[in-house]
């Protein structure tokens, strides 16, 4: 009979797993290459269909990170990319509820209302400074890969996630890069057919920022399981 919850090893997995939240401010404490190439020569560990391993990687800092900032700056601001449809409009219901308490929470920690468009594309612009992060990171995956490599590619990014955790660093997937593949293709200099999955910030957390102090309540269990064929 196993009991979870006295099992060392899962204590500290799952204490790492339930630590983990996205970080929007960062402090300036620099991360140096090799912990970086430790987290990643973890996350190479996860699951990938026929072990493919469909991702790759670009960190960045330095100059190399706040040139690129910039030109996505610049980009956001020039508002001449179309909008990033990540989520379907017709959003069900539950699944909208959740996003509102999401947007409601966090720019309320912000301070910005909702009617306030223009303060609301400021924020969003924190993203391309990777929210002050030391480092920045780009995940890139073959278009011509399907959904069930996308599936492999989330599971090696929240490896990635897990694996900063446990050494002290936190950080934030960020979709919105996406929007910018161009731009990011030309500063990366991307092979041809390399298509952007998400952006990540990467670093040391500012505990004392109110938005890293938003609490996003979960589902329980029984809200999304269904068991069948147990006593």
């Amino acid at each position: 009979m196993i009991d979870r919850h006295a099992h060392p090893d899962a204590q500290v997995v799952d204490a790492t797993i339930r630590s983990r939240r996205a970080i929007r401010h960062f402090t300036d404490d620099a991360v140096t290459r090799r912990v970086v190439e430790d987290i990643l020569d973890v996350a190479r560990s996860a699951p990938s269909n026929s072990n493919t391993q469909p991702w790759r990687v670009y960190v960045l800092t330095g100059a190399r990170k706040a040139a690129l900032s910039e030109a996505l700056r610049r980009a956001h601001a020039d508002d001449e990319h179309p909008p990033l449809r990540h989520m379907p409009d017709a959003l069900p219901h539950a699944m909208r509820a959740r996003q509102e308490t999401f947007g409601m929470r966090y720019y309320g920690a912000l301070g910005v209302s909702k009617s306030d468009h223009q303060q609301r594309a400021r924020v969003t612009a924190r993203n391309f400074d990777f929210f002050g992060a030391p480092v920045g990171l780009i995940f890139a995956v073959d278009s011509t890969l399907t959904k069930y490599s996308w599936l492999d590619y989330g599971i090696f990014i929240q490896t990635v996630m897990l694996a900063a955790r446990a050494v002290g660093l936190a950080t934030c997937a960020q979709v919105s890069f996406a929007r910018f593949q161009n731009v990011i293709a030309d500063h990366l200099d991307l092979p041809c057919g390399d298509e952007i999955v998400c952006g990540m910030s990467l670093g040391f957390p500012d505990e004392a920022s109110p938005v890293n102090r938003i609490d996003m309540a979960r589902e329980p269990v029984r809200n999304f399981s269904t068991f069948i064929g147990f006593d």
